[in-house]
């Protein structure tokens, strides 16, 4: 186990933290004395346990290695600096560079980022010998962060581009609905779920296709319902531009879901239209579907749901045999703000 830390997307307070846990459990990491900077957590972990957040995560930027943690000002800095044995991770023969970001605008008054990236640098190459400075090309990267008044800084273990989402954002599917998921939204929802490789994930209204998408790209296995065609066609027409095949979709009734046995449930139930929530209150809508899957999962499995504010979905399902474990809140626009909230089974 080693001193992790995990620079994270400022698009939401508290998903990208929760992401990352999320990942680290599916996975079967193990981790402690997690803390939460504003855009980073820190936490101990396997090494190894980077590589599954890279492939995984939709809100973290950056991985790395801790070596150090001190108070924003030069000189905390270069005290723990010092007593850095930075020759651990960086060997004779190998070039560095020293790269630091500023969360917002802590310490701006204090620390000049090209002022203490060159400090650092000079500080590693007289104390660890035969190295050098690359700015282009080097073989490690020393990456600060300055945030909640502190430096974090570590050797960067991963880089995460967020490009791939923007590729599949709805409007750049052959089939948009307005009502879609962002891609982002939709690939946290499956990690909060903890699905992984093989598992069989279901969304009972499958709606653009969007979470089982993003499930298909970790790996799992797919299913999706939804009560309207044009949707189960639109579905299958975006799986088929992203070189997907599902386990299976249904044209049906998400309360009779005619299937035995699933790993996990992500959904983002129709609000509004009686069309498109058959006829029910979005409330009646959410509190079937609860029933129709905690019939198909095993205890401690999860399902991952999202429904408006306005709702409060985390008190249904206690009396339904389910645990809330969290939930999150994400702004859509002026009327709409969701509610992500995780349960887990918690009786047969």
């Amino acid at each position: 186990m080693v001193r992790l830390f995990f620079l994270l997307s400022g698009e939401n307070e508290t998903l990208p933290a929760s992401e990352v846990k999320a990942v680290l459990e599916a996975e079967g990491y193990s981790y402690s004395n997690p803390e939460g900077l504003d855009q980073v957590l820190r936490l101990e972990s396997d090494v190894e346990s980077v590589k599954a957040v890279q492939i995984r995560s939709a809100y973290t930027r950056v991985s790395a290695q801790e070596l150090l943690i001190a108070d924003a000002n030069y000189s905390a800095i270069t005290k723990a600096a010092a007593k850095n044995d930075f020759s651990a991770v960086l060997k004779s023969g190998e070039s560095f560079v020293v790269r630091i970001n500023r969360i917002k605008n802590y310490a701006d008054t204090e620390i000049n980022t090209m002022t203490l990236e060159i400090k650092l640098g000079r500080q590693i190459l007289s104390q660890t010998p035969g190295v050098t400075v690359n700015l282009k090309n080097p073989d490690k990267t020393f990456i600060g962060i300055i945030t909640s008044n502190k430096l974090v800084l570590g050797l960067k273990l991963t880089d995460i581009t967020s490009k791939t989402f923007s590729e599949r954002r709805p409007r750049k599917k052959p089939f948009f609905h307005p009502s879609a998921m962002p891609s982002k939204m939709a690939r946290c929802m499956v990690n909060l779920a903890h699905a992984k490789t093989e598992s069989v994930l279901l969304d009972p209204f499958c709606g653009t296709g969007t979470s089982l998408i993003e499930a298909a790209f970790i790996g799992c296995r797919t299913v999706g319902v939804d009560a309207q065609r044009r949707m189960i066609l639109g579905t299958k027409k975006n799986l088929v531009h992203f070189g997907i095949e599902a386990e299976g979709l249904i044209l049906g009734d998400s309360r009779k879901i005619p299937l035995v046995k699933v790993d996990a449930v992500v959904t983002d139930p129709p609000y509004g239209r009686s069309s498109s929530t058959l006829k029910s209150t979005t409330v009646q809508l959410v509190e079937d579907v609860m029933v129709s899957t905690h019939a198909l999962l095993g205890v401690g499995q999860r399902i991952c749901i999202a429904a408006p504010k306005t709702l409060n979905i985390s008190p249904l399902g206690a009396g339904l045999g389910f645990r809330h474990v969290e939930s999150h809140f994400a702004y859509i626009h002026q009327t709409l703000t969701r509610e992500i909230a995780v349960f887990e089974k918690a009786t047969q």
